[in-house]
């Protein structure tokens, strides 16, 4: 005869943590997943928002096809009215805007845009990273006062830099254009570089010291490569200021063979306002380089603005 027994129950061992049950998460909202959706409201503020940012953009695109006599005789929202009325439209505006010498001005834009953006950034990472990791008196006090140029209007310089120029024979060079460029821009790219290069780990720098690495080899093999995010930001930064700027290619190099695409554009319009068409189609050829730049880097934008600003 066989007599069953119940298993008594276990008994807890001292010292012993049970598992705790793992509670269920919830399917949806905020609480369960941590990240909250935007309302209907918050999406349509958004929306509009955005469409009145494109606003510009639009119509720069819509009279870029429009043919002069539209372009005179109504506003380019008159089109959607009559979106269908194909007389009004045309493409040789950019024939016409290329023609105008915007080929030209394309490689004189290169050849001020590239030097302005490369130069700074080379000097300005080699003053960065004496910033962060030397030590030499007054360091501190020299960086506060490049940070405080920041807030000098440009437009103060111009007179200086014109008598300066004129003195030494540079007005009208390709020279005095990315010279200017380079000092406007050299505050802006040491205070953003140095922002991201503190942020580094320093052990790899002590390492590098320990190991017998000159300041020139920790640099050139450490620093530069952690800090491409911070360099290509600003590289961002200074093409599309260089590319964009009108006053200091028109005061510094002025119209002619060498002039810049910005100054091309802006003669597109005669002096009886006619030829908005050629302008929008000429401002629509020059923005190309500049979208495809910030595409291509874009990555790294974000990233390289970003990091330092908080510290934990």
């Amino acid at each position: 005869m066989t007599t069953t027994g119940t298993t008594p129950p276990p008994t807890a061992v001292p010292g012993e943590v049970k598992p705790r049950r793992a509670m269920p998460r919830g399917g949806g909202g905020a609480s369960g997943t941590g990240q909250g959706r935007a309302g209907p409201l918050v999406r349509i503020v958004l929306l509009v928002i955005c469409f009145l940012w494109l606003v510009p953009t639009i119509g720069i695109i819509v009279t870029s096809f429009r043919t002069a006599d539209a372009a005179l005789t109504s506003g380019w929202w008159t089109v959607i009215t009559s979106p269908l009325d194909f007389t009004q439209w045309t493409v040789s505006n950019y024939s016409q805007a290329w023609s105008a010498g915007l080929g030209n001005s394309f490689i004189n834009s290169f050849a001020v845009t590239l030097p302005a953006t490369v130069i700074p950034i080379m000097i300005a990472a080699f003053a960065a990273y004496a910033f962060t990791f030397m030590e030499f008196p007054g360091r501190d006090t020299l960086f506060a006062i490049i940070v405080g140029l920041l807030v000098v209007p440009n437009q103060v310089a111009l007179v200086p830099l014109l008598r300066l120029y004129t003195d030494t024979g540079l007005t009208g060079q390709f020279a005095a254009v990315y010279l200017a460029h380079i000092g406007f821009g050299m505050p802006l790219a040491i205070y953003i570089l140095r922002n991201y290069m503190s942020t580094l780990p320093k052990a790899v720098i002590e390492s590098a010291k320990i190991d017998g690495a000159s300041h020139f080899k920790t640099f050139w093999r450490l620093i530069v490569p952690m800090s491409v995010p911070a360099l290509a930001s600003f590289a961002i930064f200074q093409f599309l200021w260089v590319w964009n700027d009108l006053l200091i290619a028109l005061l510094f190099l002025g119209p002619g063979e060498k002039e810049v695409v910005t100054v091309t554009v802006a003669g597109l319009v005669g002096q009886q306002n006619q030829g908005w068409q050629l302008l929008t189609a000429g401002a629509i050829i020059s923005m190309l380089v500049p979208v495809a730049v910030f595409i291509s880097l874009q990555r790294f934008f974000v990233r390289g603005l970003t990091a330092g600003s908080v510290k934990g």
